[in-house]
């Protein structure tokens, strides 16, 4: 009996270890972990972890292999195609000589096999192929025979007379749309640090937010014990003490709402750079700002050559001259094609591939339009208009690029002023905010020259972080749209070779 309850209590106290074992474990695992985040690391994660860079490295890998498509295009293909086997076991019709028709039973064993070359001639628009080809029969049943039949080369060629040559066309659009979709990547990368640089200041400023609203409670706690006493002996009003009291109510009320912002903002930013939610990042103020001054006709000009905007308008100047070639081409569309071959027969291998000279194949054949009733006159008139129609979108496009382009060089230049008014103004109101507590404790300022000195204080801080957030976003801004990188002095660029093999 002694043992039986020495056993139980082992038992209960290692279920309570346990327990305090798994408690603890639970426990360490929720513990957020405060990271000092910078600007610069923010946006270094955002290019590798972040889903919008994942979207472009894609649509980089997609604009990638249709390009390669449009390359294997102009390469020779080769092509076996095959019937093993072809079983025929049923009746067929057949022609007497005196003219009637009567059922003959077939029951044959037939294998058929063919190579073939393929080339597109880029330069004519044409279709050259080379092409050997083996059949097989034999008839099943007593006395079965098999012959063999073969084609040992024949040469084809397709070619359209007055058509568009559609190859020469891809080989002038294709090239461009691979250059608009590898400066649209570089582009998206510079639009994921722009989206890094909003989600990063608004964490920052939710922040601040609640540092100051921190802050402001304390004092607004201890001026309220203050006014307490000065109440007690005549000093302030009742008025002003019941202000006090608000205020110290009110800063309670800006600390909760201060922490529920920062939460979201937290999890946005978290979200976004796709690191651990147990991670409490802390983002850390710029100390500086890059000094560039930056010239509209420069900008201009590396957005006009390296854009994704120019390289997007000269395809689509193509392809609206394509529609229309294509339309006249069908207008006088002629499609020739000749070939040209040997073919032997025999019941074995060997002998059907002699005599060939004695076996030929030549064929000559077009294809022309006589009579369309004004069809293809009218889509060569419905190609023109729609390239009018692309042609003055286009022009307004570029209009509106180059004022949006100009507005933004203006607002970045000016940025560097607006951003060390908003420094100075940020230092000169925290010290009037601590002047303004410090002259309320020996009665000299009223409670609302008090609050208009922490509003003050607390809209400037606002302001600084602001100015200082539409700069990095205006530098930013610029260098998705040049591609260039103004404070090296140096091209944007990656290495796409590596990243179409990830």
């Amino acid at each position: 009996m002694k043992r039986l309850f020495l056993t139980g209590i082992s038992l209960s106290l290692c279920l309570l270890f346990s327990q305090e074992a798994y408690s603890a474990e639970h426990t360490a695992d929720s513990v957020m972990h405060e990271r000092n985040i910078s600007l610069s690391e923010a946006i270094a994660l955002a290019r590798v972890q972040s889903v919008d860079a994942a979207v472009a490295r894609n649509e980089l890998k997609t604009a990638y292999w249709e390009y390669r498509t449009f390359r294997a295009d102009l390469l020779p293909e080769v092509n076996f195609t095959g019937t093993l086997p072809n079983y025929n076991k049923s009746y067929s019709t057949y022609q007497n000589a005196d003219g009637s028709y009567s059922y003959v039973r077939n029951n044959t064993l037939g294998l058929a096999g063919q190579f073939s070359i393929d080339q597109n001639i880029w330069f004519t628009g044409g279709k050259l192929s080379l092409a050997s080809s083996l059949d097989f029969m034999r008839q099943l049943g007593s006395g079965g025979e098999k012959q063999f039949m073969s084609v040992p080369v024949t040469l084809q060629l397709t070619q359209p007379i007055f058509g568009v040559n559609s190859l020469k066309w891809d080989r002038r659009i294709e090239p461009v749309r691979y250059a608009e979709a590898k400066a649209a990547f570089i582009t998206a990368t510079e639009e994921v640090t722009m989206k890094t640089i909003t989600y990063f200041f608004q964490l920052l400023l939710a922040k601040e937010n609640l540092g100051s609203a921190r802050q402001n409670k304390v004092n607004a706690d201890r001026l309220y014990e203050v006014a307490k006493a000065k109440r007690k002996m005549g000093q302030i009003s009742e008025n002003d003490l019941l202000q006090l009291k608000l205020n110290a109510l009110q800063g309670q009320a800006d600390v909760t709402e201060a922490e529920s912002s920062l939460k979201a903002r937290m999890f946005q930013l978290r979200s976004f750079l796709g690191v651990s939610e147990q991670e409490e990042l802390n983002p850390v103020l710029p100390d500086g700002v890059p000094a560039v001054q930056i010239g509209y006709d420069d900008v201009l000009e590396k957005a006009l050559s390296r854009n994704k905007f120019a390289q997007n308008i000269r395809r689509r100047q193509l392809e609206a001259d394509y529609a229309v070639a294509t339309a006249r081409g069908n207008l006088r569309s002629v499609d020739l094609f000749a070939s040209v071959g040997y073919t032997g027969q025999n019941h074995t291998f060997s002998a059907a591939y002699r005599n060939l000279l004695e076996n030929q194949i030549v064929q000559v054949g077009v294809k022309i339009p006589l009579l369309d009733w004004g069809k293809r006159r009218g889509q060569v008139r419905v190609a023109k208009s729609n390239r009018e129609v692309v042609m003055s979108r286009i022009k307004q496009e570029q209009m509106d690029f180059n004022q949006d382009l100009f507005l933004l060089v203006a607002n970045f230049n000016n940025q560097a002023q607006q951003l060390k008014i908003a420094t100075e103004a940020d230092a000169i109101a925290e010290k009037r905010y601590r002047t303004s507590v410090e002259t309320f404790l020996i009665g000299k300022i009223s409670t609302l020259d008090l609050n208009d000195a922490r509003d003050s204080k607390d809209e400037a801080r606002q302001k600084h972080i602001s100015e200082l957030y539409s700069y990095w976003y205006y530098f930013y801004q610029l260098r998705s749209i040049t591609l260039w990188d103004f404070e090296l002095n140096c091209e944007l660029e990656a290495d796409f070779d590596a990243i179409v093999r990830r």
